[in-house]
């Protein structure tokens, strides 16, 4: 299931095709939830942006390709802008952006399922879900509940590609 979800984002799904216009409360109400960072760029300004905060970006804006093989990816997904589930998985992740940026992570967040994004059609959430994608466009963890940001940077520790990372930045630890 996981390499089958690797192939569908890998070959994924054009987001622009799909996106639709949101009404103007809706917008404001997801911009309200999360950081100023919220944006729908491409992988050239998230490279730009990279190393001073962590990025927010909008699952309707963004093609989740981008990002194969380059970052980390933590979904957030609910069914309303307005889950306290939401909110406070987008505060906990704001509360250590700086660790997360270290950990090559970005957000995607998408709380408008009526839009129906590709990343939403392929997760499939019910409800509120919280999920990491490493660089190799492998869903690793899933979970219907928050996490903290303790948590998820535990998790992101344990994956393969990061303790790799980890090697090859402090040699030392071999």
């Amino acid at each position: 299931m996981r390499y089958l979800f690797a192939l569908v984002v890998a070959l994924g799904f054009p987001v622009s095709s799909l996106a639709t216009e949101a009404e103007p409360a809706e917008v404001d109400a997801v911009l309200e939830a999360t950081p100023d960072t919220v944006t729908g760029d491409t992988n050239e300004d998230v490279a730009e942006a990279e190393s001073d905060e962590l990025l927010f970006m909008d699952a309707r804006e963004v093609d989740v390709r981008e990002f194969v093989w380059t970052h980390r990816i933590i979904v957030v997904m609910a069914d309303t802008p307005d889950d306290p589930q939401f909110t406070r998985q987008l505060e906990a992740l704001r509360d250590r952006g700086d660790e997360f940026v270290d950990r090559d992570a970005v957000v995607i967040f998408d709380a408008h399922p009526e839009d129906s994004s590709p990343l939403r059609q392929v997760m499939r959430p019910r409800a509120f879900m919280t999920a990491i994608i490493d660089k190799d466009g492998e869903v690793k963890a899933r979970r219907p509940a928050v996490r903290t940001g303790r948590e998820l940077m535990a998790v992101i520790d344990r994956f393969p590609t990061r303790r790799q990372e980890v090697l090859e930045r402090l040699p030392s630890g071999r």
